[in-house]
């Protein structure tokens, strides 16, 4: 598993360290007998510590289902939640957690709870080739934290994901305009490179959306809007090769660019940058 899991031990060791001594399990033909409850969760602890995430699962929501109204229910629901998602099963700790958050809104756990929702939607996100609506989820949940838990470890920790989330739909919004392009649907090819721009105007992808709008237009015959594209580009980027692209094409039709200070691509990035 490869799982960036700092934040998420944390909580998570302290809650093992509310166990007491775990004791043996006791069962007759398969069936769990009533035990007390700390025996049920330090049970489960002990198989966390081994590595043993679906006994631990099994041990955690057995303390549940003995012993539902105790203080001990809630710890091992989160701690259930966190077990699946340790296991891959991202569903069900999702499930389980937002059950947790529906019984016990205001616990001490529910930023951990949030989180580990936020997580479970962030592990599963996609490369640009396939459907984002996963990480539209992901980046949802990542700005739940933030909103709810400003200050709090895991707003910070959900902060980075939240960039790293924009760069992953505006790089899929690259992906669909390009297709756009090469089938010389410039409107269409236009719409997704202006969404890059002014939806996802903090991430790496807005040169080479500048570049590829200079391309659109000037295949459209709008040589102002093409300079002015380029002319941006070129005063945010620079040093780009995006630019000196641009430049490039400009070049071979006598022209350089021009900025537009009145023009959306302007005001976008202005307002962003």
């Amino acid at each position: 598993m490869t799982k960036q899991m700092a934040k998420i031990s944390f909580s998570v060791s302290m809650l093992l360290a509310l166990g007491v001594a775990a004791c043996g399990g006791v069962s007759i033909e398969g069936q769990y007998i009533e035990r007390p409850v700390e025996e049920i969760y330090n049970s489960a602890h002990e198989e966390l510590a081994l590595g043993n995430f679906i006994l631990a699962t099994q041990e955690f929501d057995e303390v549940e289902r003995q012993h539902p109204y105790s203080l001990w229910a809630r710890r091992a629901m989160v701690m259930s939640a966190y077990t699946y998602y340790l296991q891959n099963k991202y569903d069900e700790a999702i499930a389980t957690a937002q059950r947790f958050l529906a019984l016990y809104p205001g616990n001490e756990q529910a930023p951990y709870a949030y989180y580990l929702i936020a997580m479970s939607q962030y592990e599963r996100i996609s490369d640009v080739s396939r459907d984002q609506r996963t990480t539209e989820l992901a980046m949802i949940s990542l700005q739940e934290v933030v909103r709810r838990y400003p200050d709090s470890d895991y707003a910070r920790d959900a902060s980075l994901k939240i960039d790293l989330t924009l760069d992953n739909l505006a790089g899929k919004e690259m992906n669909v305009g390009r297709f756009y392009l090469e089938r010389r649907e410039y409107a269409a090819a236009a719409g997704r490179f202006r969404n890059v721009i002014e939806r996802y105007g903090r991430t790496s992808h807005v040169p080479e959306a500048l570049h590829r709008l200079t391309e659109v237009y000037m295949s459209l015959g709008v040589m102002a809007e093409a300079q002015n594209s380029a002319a941006v580009l070129g005063y945010n980027y620079p040093n780009s090769q995006w630019y000196r692209d641009s430049y490039s094409i400009l070049v071979e039709r006598d022209l350089k660019p021009v900025k537009d200070e009145k023009s959306w691509i302007s005001r976008a990035l202005d307002r962003i940058l």
